[in-house]
């Protein structure tokens, strides 16, 4: 009768173990994807503030049709999700955010949106 408990101890450590080990992991990957989906809406709201610029006249501060001069607003370079950069061009511009989640080893969650005057596209690049 002994052993029979003992081994019934052991399955029982061993299936808490696995368990636990699949909630970390469940954790750790809703965590990463929910970074993912932060860095993606702080880009596209970043792409709906370009696109204003490009519609807007020269006269009001505006692009006057045209996405040169536009930046990432400075307070919104850095936030708590992660980094914003913007590559510009006259007839459109890329946004890319990298956020500061780790996915592995040293990758981190970036997000490429593509703005153009009628519309917009996100890329997840990692």
């Amino acid at each position: 009768m002994g052993q029979q408990q003992l081994l019934l101890i052991i399955l029982g450590i061993l299936i808490v173990g696995v368990a636990i080990f699949v909630g970390i992991s469940l954790f750790r990957s809703n965590a990463i994807e929910s970074k993912r989906n932060n860095v993606l809406d702080e880009c596209i709201n970043l792409a709906g503030m370009a696109q204003q610029y490009y519609l807007k006249p020269m006269s009001m501060g505006g692009g006057g049709k045209s996405f040169s001069g536009w930046r990432v607003p400075h307070s919104l370079v850095n936030t708590a999700n992660g980094r914003y950069e913007a590559n510009i061009f006259s007839d459109h511009a890329e946004i890319i955010g990298t956020g500061n989640e780790v996915v592995t080893g040293v990758d981190s969650v970036k997000v490429q949106t593509n703005v153009y005057a009628d519309s917009i596209s996100s890329i997840i690049l990692q």
